[in-house]
């Protein structure tokens, strides 16, 4: 997807532009979640952030941001995501940018014990 921004000067003639590319990104799904996608493993999305591929996820998935992110915005401590097998909390957690062909992958803890 490409998203183009103008700015127009005081004579309406276009000054700046900018473009931004979202990336196009798959998203691995665990079981649990599975249910908000109708039973897919695997979703793609187009986004620049993992925030904002939370969002879109949301938009076309009802209810899933709520399970991955706190009230606060920021990842439930019971939530790992995986950019490309690197835990985002070691890079910049849901702001780390995303480039095309990432894979996020979704993974609730487990606890237990023996």
């Amino acid at each position: 997807m490409i998203k183009l921004r103008f700015s127009t000067s005081t004579t309406g003639s276009i000054a700046s532009y900018s473009i931004i590319l979202a990336m196009a990104v798959i998203v691995r799904v665990p079981t649990p979640l599975r249910r908000l996608t109708n039973g897919q493993g695997e979703v793609q999305v187009e986004a620049l952030t993992i925030r904002e591929a939370v969002e879109k996820l949301e938009s076309l998935y009802p209810g899933f941001k709520e399970r991955l992110l706190d009230e606060n915005g920021e990842l439930r401590k019971f939530v790992n995501i995986y950019l490309n097998d690197e835990d985002i909390r070691f890079l910049k957690g849901i702001d780390t940018e995303l480039k095309d062909g990432d894979v996020l992958s979704i993974v609730p803890a487990i606890a237990g014990g023996f």
